[in-house]
């Protein structure tokens, strides 16, 4: 309930000024489903500044019936909501992935209600200062995504990501959410994704070639960028900017994987984004804060979130109080390196589960070694029946993601605060 009244007071505080991006999603989805001149499939060919992927229009449509002040505010009331939704799924699957480790529920749910406050601001600032909705159903699917990869649910994984991407194609550094699977899951839930994204994006570019120049759409180098600080000095987007904002974040990305440390794939791709984006919109950091809320619950066991609160001080806070457009710049670019560096490096304590032997690459040492014995691996010992379903199978993730399947116990659901 405190998270809740404190979503309300936010969203009092900012809603007389929000709605500031509203008429674009209003625009492109009256142009995408009007089907006239400049709209339809030819949407993008004609608008390149609608950055908006189409299942964002879609859902910009649900408001379209309402006057248009009302439909404004029922979408970021809306958009709202969701941020509430996102905290309890990140409770369950902080949740979901200490089951049998001896996890203190009533610490995790402190954990997440103290993120829960630093995250609440930023997200009032996306969802109801600017009501982006790309920008909301794109975190909101990858929230989905990651809490289906904890329950090993491989076509889930994709779909969510694919919806993400289709909602706003930064998402795309999102992806290596997949490579934490089990390695025999990566094929399907690749498939999924990739099948989504295709039905969602080709029949602009098939009908209308000219939607490729929505991709060179450019905004202007603003003085307090990170841009700044690397030496780039263009007046707008460089050409290789958003190449290399999708490269460095699924690179990153993948690294966090490799390392165990997928929890980290959120932050890590929002950091790459706000380092090489030439603007500095202050609903970017919602991005950020998803990654840090992320984590905070699951990629480490601390009580208190420090890099919730860190992130929300020196993004948000150095917004609002750091006069020069340089600093600023700099505390952009000192929060990407050092809170990269951190998640990616810094050592972190693995949990330690009653059941299943270990857990990333010393763990598949150990079931190989095991096979190689003809004996099963210990994460693989049967689990008794429970109540109401079959003996079931523990088995890990490439990533370190558990993979439940059959009769686990489960451990009690975070509901956020």
């Amino acid at each position: 309930m405190l998270l809740v009244a404190w979503t309300v007071i936010w969203f009092l505080i900012v809603e007389p000024s929000g709605g500031f991006s509203w008429h674009y999603l209003r625009e492109g989805e009256q142009l995408l489903f009007s089907g006239g001149n400049g709209g339809g499939l030819a949407l993008y060919a004609h608008h390149p500044e609608l950055q908006i992927g189409p299942v964002s229009l879609a859902a910009a449509r649900l408001f379209a019936p309402f006057p248009p002040h009302i439909g404004q505010v029922l979408a970021e009331g809306t958009m709202s909501a969701l941020g509430l939704v996102m905290l309890v799924l990140v409770g369950r699957t902080a949740a979901w992935y200490y089951r049998g480790t001896g996890t203190n529920h009533r610490r995790l749910q402190q954990r997440i209600l103290i993120a829960g406050l630093a995250f609440i601001p930023m997200w009032v600032e996306v969802s109801v200062r600017f009501a982006h909705m790309d920008d909301v159903l794109a975190l909101f699917f990858t929230t989905l995504a990651v809490h289906a990869l904890v329950r090993n649910k491989p076509a889930a994984v994709g779909i969510y990501l694919a919806l993400a991407v289709d909602s706003k194609p930064w998402a795309v550094s999102f992806l290596p959410l997949i490579l934490a699977l089990p390695r025999p899951d990566w094929k399907r839930s690749f498939l999924w994704c990739v099948g989504l994204v295709a039905v969602a994006w080709l029949p602009f570019y098939l009908s209308n070639l000219g939607s490729l120049s929505a991709a060179k759409f450019t905004i202007p180098n603003q003085p307090a960028s990170s841009l700044r600080w690397l030496g780039v000095s263009d007046p707008s987007t460089p050409w290789w900017d958003r190449p290399a904002q999708f490269a460095i974040g699924m690179g990153l990305g993948t690294l966090a994987v490799r390392r165990g440390r997928w929890p980290a794939v959120v932050l890590v791709g929002a950091n790459a984004r706000i380092l090489l984006d030439p603007s500095v919109y202050t609903y970017y950091t919602a991005s950020i804060l998803l990654g840090t809320l992320l984590w905070d619950a699951v990629g480490q066991r601390r009580l208190v979130p420090w890099w919730s609160w860190i992130a929300l001080a020196s993004l948000y806070g150095g917004t609002l109080l750091i006069p020069s457009d340089s600093t600023k710049g700099m505390v952009r670019l000192a929060f990407v390196v050092i809170s990269t560096a951190y998640v990616l490096l810094w050592p972190t304590k693995q949990p330690r589960r009653g059941r299943g032997g270990g857990r990333g690459s010393s763990g598949r040492r150990a079931r190989g070694r095991a096979e190689q014995d003809g004996v099963l691996a210990a994460e693989q010992t049967p689990v008794p029946a429970q109540a109401g379903g079959g003996g079931g199978r523990r088995a890990r993730s490439r990533g370190g993601a558990p993979r439940p399947t059959g009769g686990e116990t489960r451990t009690p659901v975070i509901m956020g605060g």
